[in-house]
């Protein structure tokens, strides 16, 4: 029976702050989205930040692979990590609010362990990482509150569009796993499926979106289309892959939980925003799931009233 590794004191911090940079991504893709189309947004937020990995890569001396079998698998990547979700995502976000997306996005690990058991029925989906799966998501709920649901009408399509972003990364990262069998690292990973999908999107946007027709985006779009490319893809995207290769699928799945609860720490801290009473039972939930994932301190007490 297939075990996932524990997570060690780095492990959390770099989840933690994965959660951060891609807590932000909703903010900075929905003051993109005010100008340009959610394809033209996926392009520039893969290329800008490919490129980025490039200079990376160059300046260190990092050698890029060559062989076809690796850039499958960087293909295989981009399509299911980059192009599908974020293209459902931004769509999505063009027709609900934020944080109804990034509740949403909360269901990743409940689509990595359904993935996970249904091709790999060997791996060992223990009972406490299923109780954290179950805290984790009551706290996302009772963070968000009533706000996210405030959008007139029961917008159906845009909700399963991010459902299908969600398992769209569930799959992602039972693919993923497999850059650490073929020995790539993080930063080549990231760069290899930002490139692939980078080619793959040039020709759907040509199409689809035209964008040499668009008006020019204000300041405040490029700002944001350059955080989004820079901090929440390329930077996350290397310690992404970090923590895949680290603790496995359904562990760094779990970083989908902290993303709402960092977005709401990350106005207090930045814009002086209060946080209510259902913010803190929310953060309370969340934690408590991390805890009963992490397991530690539930053998600990087994171990001292044993």
């Amino acid at each position: 029976m297939s075990q996932q590794p524990s997570i060690k004191a780095l492990d959390w911090s770099l989840l933690a702050l994965l959660s951060v940079l891609w807590g932000g991504s909703f903010f900075f893709s929905k003051l993109a989205l005010a100008d340009l189309p959610p394809l033209t947004v996926v392009l520039c937020r893969v290329s800008l930040a490919a490129l980025a990995l490039f200079v990376y890569l160059r300046a260190t001396g990092t050698r890029i692979p060559r062989a076809r079998p690796v850039w499958g698998a960087f293909f295989g990547m981009g399509l299911l990590n980059n192009i599908i979700p974020f293209s459902l995502l931004f769509w999505g976000q063009t027709q609900i609010a934020s944080g109804l997306a990034s509740i949403l996005n909360a269901t990743t690990p409940v689509f990595a362990i359904l993935v996970t058991k249904a091709l790999a029925p060997e791996t060992d989906v223990t009972a406490n990482r299923l109780a954290g799966v179950a805290l984790g998501l009551g706290g996302v709920a009772v963070l968000v509150g009533g706000d996210a649901l405030s959008d007139k009408g029961f917008p159906i399509l845009p909700m399963l569009a991010c459902l299908g972003a969600t398992l769209s990364y569930g799959f992602a990262g039972f693919f993923g796993q497999r850059f650490r069998r073929m020995g790539i690292a993080p930063a080549i990973g990231a760069f290899g499926q930002l490139t692939a999908s980078s080619l793959l999107m040039i020709p759907v946007v040509a199409v689809m979106d035209r964008p040499w027709t668009l008006a020019a985006p204000g300041m405040v779009t490029l700002g944001a289309v350059l955080a989004l490319a820079l901090m929440s893809t390329a930077l996350a995207y290397v310690i992404y892959f970090r923590s895949l290769s680290a603790i496995g699928q359904l562990n760094t799945s779990m970083v989908t939980l902290m993303i709402p609860a960092s977005a709401i720490l990350l106005g207090s801290l930045v814009l002086g925003e209060r946080l209510a009473m259902n913010h803190y039972a929310g953060l309370a939930l969340i934690g408590l799931g991390l805890i009963a994932i992490d397991g530690r301190l539930w053998r600990r007490l087994r171990g001292a009233s044993a």
